[in-house]
């Protein structure tokens, strides 16, 4: 399926564009981040085996100017100083269907220490009653931090599931809430 205007934060650059991954070292563990370009692609928590394999640890990066500007937006996010990185990203290279576009959407959309359930985004995106679907898609969101699916809970105020384990999406809530709270902002 080609990509749909809302697969992007802006439009598209060239495919032709070669993919940089990188290993970057987080309070969360080591976050693999792959760029095209200026355009964010993928983001893995913990990346194991193969998929690690694929990204280069920053100290062994050659180094340029928008590396070192996103290296130090993901650590003022991590401290808790930065409530948006400001990454465009690009969903088209993953097997996304129109409804799961949607649910992440709708998660990019929840403000920095805010939460919603999975109900009230299956109800953003459209179908009320999806919010299994909700769960599912979260679970191959690409993008998380960057689509902040740490901030979808369950009704009954628990965490619930996420990419990088409960413990991680625990200390992400915490870390946004504290960062709110001393109104650093």
């Amino acid at each position: 399926m080609p990509p749909t205007p809302e697969d992007t934060v802006p439009a598209d650059e060239p495919n032709s564009v070669e993919s940089l991954r990188v290993l970057i070292p987080s309070p969360i563990g080591v976050v693999g981040l792959e760029l095209r370009g200026e355009i964010a692609t993928e983001f893995v928590i913990v990346p194991r085996g193969r998929r690690r394999s694929r990204f280069t640890p920053f100290a062994s990066m050659a180094r340029s100017e928008f590396l070192d500007e996103v290296l130090g937006r993901l650590s003022e996010y991590f401290a808790g100083a930065r409530r948006d990185l400001q990454l465009d990203y690009d969903l088209s290279g993953h097997d996304l269907d129109r409804f799961e576009r949607r649910i992440l959407r709708q998660t990019a959309r929840i403000r920095y220490g805010d939460t919603k359930t999975y109900q009230q985004i299956a109800t953003a995106a459209g179908r009320p009653g999806a919010y299994r679907n909700v769960l599912a898609a979260l679970a191959m969101n690409p993008l998380p931090i960057i689509i902040p699916c740490h901030r979808v809970v369950t009704a009954k105020s628990s965490v619930g599931s996420y990419i990088g384990g409960a413990r991680k999406k625990e200390w992400l809530l915490r870390m946004e809430r504290r960062a709110l709270a001393s109104g650093s902002f």
